[in-house]
């Protein structure tokens, strides 16, 4: 995105226009996009610098790769990892993503520091100021802006705070917020390991009776294993032994595959959380820090990387006053992200939940479920719309065009890709190839290549349509305009 103009930003008396909480992917993002704003950005993360952040996260979706393309990053994460044209939550059940109208008809597997380093090289090269080894210690706030406590000894003026320092996170302990929720499986392991003999099929993943087993590639050479057993739940603080996983691996896929020793290794209860409100006055939570939930189809990074778009624009706009009622647009960002969060803990925990069925009526469900009903057309193309994240849509006003609220694909127009348009971090109004509309500040022009069509489309900087029309309207388009952007 290309730093605009802070013009309009009164952030006199501040050190900031926004300080970021966590380095993960979720919060480098946001940074990013807020620095190539042209906001005042300092993000400031616990861990020291170089220390690699080695989670649980090893797959990007297609609508977050599509978010990644309209920052110009995508082609280069891809290069990173491995694509896998196929999604099987049970062996009886297949998701053939490319099905998926997108120029991502993937899953992409590879690392999240591939992520981080790709997103901490855009944050800085738009200017935002990393700071690491330095966390939050405090907070405090009023009806013009937040205090930071950093670092145990230095203070940190802003306008806004956004805290994506995870799930146990200072922000939202700091604000007194409730975590309400509960864990929905103990004492998951996983691994990172080298394979002599790797199976032919993968990813694979299998579940008996008592056992869940998954192994995919990363790509290079290096395979994730996860894995749990009914009938070992230690706690967490256990150290896992490679003979652990090792047999778990046989127990439920019939082969260990030459498993050699591995690099990483963890062991983690998983809950399903979420925050009542991702918003407390002039301080915000994304990512994991306002929802947490099983990792059953890789949504969790997704998910805050989405939460990361839907909200930098809007702060942006925030600052620099670009809309008709700012404190609206900034509530906009809870009421489209809440029910998302609330979806993915829903949909990854009935996954998990066959995956786990202990007493042999729901055995019994999960093999006519995944063997019938979760086969039929329409639930598959939910399905994959849900995990994928192209099937997200938000709520629009009564009589609105049916197109407003939805994803946008990446439309071929007369002055190229759409996803290459929005790297500006501007709106985009595609109307028309003989309409000539009126240049409006932060609103790039363009047109259809098809010169019979009519509609008209306002999409926002996170690409999905603030406002459709089936003709030209000018009045319409100025009322939009005018609420989306401030433009009179």
């Amino acid at each position: 995105m290309a730093t605009k103009d802070t013009a309009g930003h009164s952030g006199a008396g501040t050190d900031a226009d926004v300080v970021v909480v966590g380095a993960g992917p979720t919060g480098l993002l946001l940074a990013g996009d807020l620095a190539a704003a042209g906001a005042r950005t300092v993000l400031v993360e616990r861990r020291p610098p170089g220390l690699s952040n080695l989670t649980r996260a090893f797959g990007v979706h297609a609508r977050t790769l599509e978010l990644l393309d309209a920052r110009g990053l995508s082609d280069e994460l891809v290069a990173t990892g491995l694509t896998l044209n196929s999604l099987r939550p049970f062996r009886r059940l297949e998701f053939d993503l490319t099905r998926l109208r997108t120029r991502f008809p993937f899953i992409l597997i590879t690392p999240q520091y591939e992520v981080e380093r790709l997103l901490e090289r855009r944050a800085r090269d738009a200017g935002a100021d990393i700071r690491y080894a330095t966390g939050l210690t405090g907070l405090r706030q009023n009806a013009s802006g937040v205090v930071a406590e950093v670092g145990g000894t230095s203070e940190l003026a802003a306008r806004y705070l956004v805290g994506t320092d995870g799930a146990r996170s200072t922000v939202r302990r700091r604000l007194g917020l409730p975590f309400p929720g509960g864990s929905v499986i103990r004492s998951m392991v996983l691994a990172d390991v080298r394979l002599a003999e790797p199976p032919d099929d993968l990813p694979t993943v299998n579940v008996t009776d008592d056992t869940i087993a998954l192994i995919l590639p990363f790509g290079d050479g290096w395979y994730r294993v996860m894995g749990w057993d009914r009938n070992r739940q230690p706690p967490d603080s256990e150290p896992v032994e490679a003979a652990e996983i090792r047999e778990l691996t046989r127990r439920t896929l019939g082969s260990d595959f030459g498993m050699g020793e591995p690099r990483w290794m963890s062991r983690f209860s998983c809950d399903e959380r979420q925050v009542p409100d991702y918003r407390d006055r002039r301080v915000f939570l994304a990512g994991d820090a306002a929802h947490i939930h099983s990792p059953a189809g890789g949504q969790g990074l997704n998910t805050g990387l989405q939460d990361a778009a839907n909200l930098s624009w809007r702060l942006a706009a925030a600052l620099r006053r670009d809309a008709a009622d700012p404190e609206a647009l900034l509530d906009g960002y809870h009421a489209e992200r809440y029910p998302v969060g609330r979806t993915v803990i829903r949909s990854s925990g009935a996954i998990l939940r066959l995956a786990m069925a202990g007493s042999p009526l729901r055995r019994a469900a999960r093999t006519v479920l995944a063997g019938g009903l979760m086969t039929l057309p329409p639930v598959v193309r939910q399905g994959m719309g849900q995990v994928t994240g192209l099937g997200i849509a938000y709520p629009a006003p009564r009589g609105s065009h049916p197109l407003t609220g939805r994803r946008v694909p990446d439309l071929a127009l007369r002055e190229g890709r759409l996803y290459e348009l929005l790297r500006t971090g501007d709106f985009v109004l595609v109307t028309p190839p003989h309409a000539a509309p009126a240049d409006h500040p932060g609103v790039r022009r363009a047109h259809w290549r098809d010169p019979e069509r009519d509609l008209e489309l306002l999409i926002r900087p996170d690409a999905y349509i603030a406002w459709a029309s089936a003709h030209p309207d000018a009045a319409a388009l100025r009322e939009a305009l005018h609420h989306w952007t401030g433009v009179a």
